[in-house]
């Protein structure tokens, strides 16, 4: 497969590039990763699983990482990691509450603000519920710190390898389609065991919070209508998962629920899975989230969603090995399909969804196809599987999904047909809006620029329910990237996130001189 075909390179004009990380580097020849294509060119940046690299002729095209040979990968890392880096010596000066984002070694995040940062610990203020909690995290536990814009590392990764570009932090650095560490399957286990077995940091800050009215002996079939202040699953559907603040008393109900029904077999399983998806869809919490998966034994049975999600957590932390390895022993599902294309294996993801194209889901292995095709960056193929959605006539009980899914496909091919016409150093400063259907209504985005720069995206207006962490997640994501192309939709919440991205590329498009 070829790396880049010249019809479908970018003319990016005059746009004036922030390097993130990595500077601009002698001319090289570059190779794909099936050896069959090479070109000459100087690296530009690589942030967020995309290599930016300016051909001989002066152009600048954009390739996945894992679309390079594996030479190329490791002189990115090596690039990345030369002087410059910001690591734990190279602290900012903390002289008042500063916004920040800390990553554990966990897997998980949280926001708020940095108060004091010395050599052994960060003091760090966080908003839960309304209300404010000071802790102190030591630095042992926490594997960077984001603080204006700039990824701090502040030591290497468990196994060694440091972040997916050697470590270095640099304005933006994404995490769309590569795992920041490396881990060795040992190391995996051990931290999921010793996360999983822990209480969260925000574990003291949250009381254990539900409606007094709520059915704890939790039927799994409730008698007469369903009822969110008595029934815990249509609790947790419509107050539990659409409302953030509410997200770790859910989390903190369903530990409740497992201690309560200790000796009833079928609902400790039913509260297990309910943590494993707690953690894993809201908090992004991945090492609790795989705990808690595997107690409920989606390890052993692989022929479940779970299981994909499962997969996820180990590439997550750091495994593609153990991936790969669940997924090879394990039903395929849509969910599978889009878990191969974010870890790069386009290839096998498309064969999937290929199949899925002759059978009586066409219109939604379309779908599939199209966003991994999307995220590889192979925008012309990403087109003609949309295309193919829209030749699934809408008849008998799925017309109304068919109809959806039309309405998707419209959505993704307009928003590919404004990726090659983005310039940001075309767009004036300001705020600008779009909106795009996603599930359940248009969702409504608003981003602002400055400086050539998108400073924010924020989502003013949506109707989404089952959204979890895609909202904040997204909107990071094209941050961190200075783009939307590249970036991989959250799983559980692929509309949301897709309508975020196509709602994003409309305002900047719009706004364009």
């Amino acid at each position: 497969m070829m790396l880049v075909e010249k019809s479908r390179i970018a003319v990016l004009g005059t746009m004036v590039w922030l390097l993130m990380g990595v500077a601009f580097a002698a001319e090289r020849t570059w190779t794909d990763s099936s050896g069959s294509y090479t070109f000459r060119g100087e690296l530009v940046d690589a942030t967020g699983g995309i290599v930016r690299l300016k051909t001989s002729d002066g152009r600048v095209i954009a390739v996945p990482l894992s679309r390079l040979s594996q030479a190329d990968q490791q002189y990115i890392r090596q690039q990345a990691a030369a002087p410059g880096e910001r690591t734990a010596a190279s602290r900012p000066t903390i002289t008042r509450p500063t916004p920040a984002v800390i990553e554990f070694q966990s897997g998980a995040k949280v926001e708020g603000r940095v108060t004091a940062w010395d050599d052994e610990r960060i003091l760090f203020v966080a908003t839960v519920g309304g209300r404010e909690f000071t802790r102190e995290y030591p630095l042992d536990k926490i594997l960077a710190v984001t603080v204006g814009g700039i990824r701090h590392v502040l030591g290497q990764a468990a196994g060694g390898g440091g972040g997916a570009y050697g470590g270095s932090a640099s304005p933006g650095r994404g995490t769309a389609s590569a795992p920041r560490q490396s881990r060795t399957r040992t190391e995996v286990q051990a931290l999921i065991d010793q996360q999983g077995r822990a209480q969260p940091d925000w574990w003291e800050s949250v009381p254990l919070s539900f409606p007094q009215t709520l059915d704890l002996s939790w039927p799994e079939k409730p008698s007469g209508n369903w009822n969110a202040q008595r029934n815990v699953g249509q609790y947790v559907w419509d107050v539990i998962n659409p409302n953030p603040g509410k997200w770790r008393e859910g989390i903190r109900l369903m530990h409740h629920l497992l201690e309560l029904h200790a000796s009833d077999r079928e609902k400790r399983q039913r509260a297990m899975l309910q943590l494993g998806g707690m953690y894993h869809g809201l908090e992004q919490d991945y090492a609790r989230a795989a705990f808690w998966y595997r107690q409920a034994g989606a390890d052993r049975d692989s022929n479940t969603p779970t299981a994909t999600k499962l997969a996820e957590c180990y590439w997550k932390l750091g495994s593609k090995p153990m991936a790969t390895e669940l997924i090879a022993k394990g039903t395929v599902y849509y969910s599978t399909i889009k878990l191969l294309a974010d870890m790069g294996e386009t290839d096998q993801a498309l064969r999937y969804a290929d199949a899925g194209l002759r059978g009586s889901f066409a219109d939604l292995a379309g779908l599939y196809a199209g966003d991994a095709c999307r995220v590889a960056g192979q925008y012309q193929r990403a087109i003609g599987y949309y295309e193919r959605v829209l030749q699934v006539k809408p008849v008998g009980k799925t017309a109304e999904r068919v109809k959806r899914n039309h309405t998707r496909a419209r959505a993704n091919i307009e928003s590919i047909k404004l990726f090659d016409t983005l310039d940001l150093g075309r767009v004036p400063d300001g705020t600008y809006q779009a909106s795009s259907p996603a599930y359940a209504g248009d969702l409504r985005i608003a981003v602002t620029v400055a400086g050539g720069r998108i400073q924010s995206v924020e989502v003013t207006d949506h109707k989404e329910k089952q959204f979890y962490s895609s909202i904040k997640e997204t909107t990071r994501k094209i941050v961190e990237q200075q783009s939307v192309k590249g970036v991989d939709a959250t799983s559980g919440a692929t509309i949301t996130s897709e309508a975020i991205l196509n709602a994003t590329a409309k305002a900047l498009a719009g706004a364009m001189r």
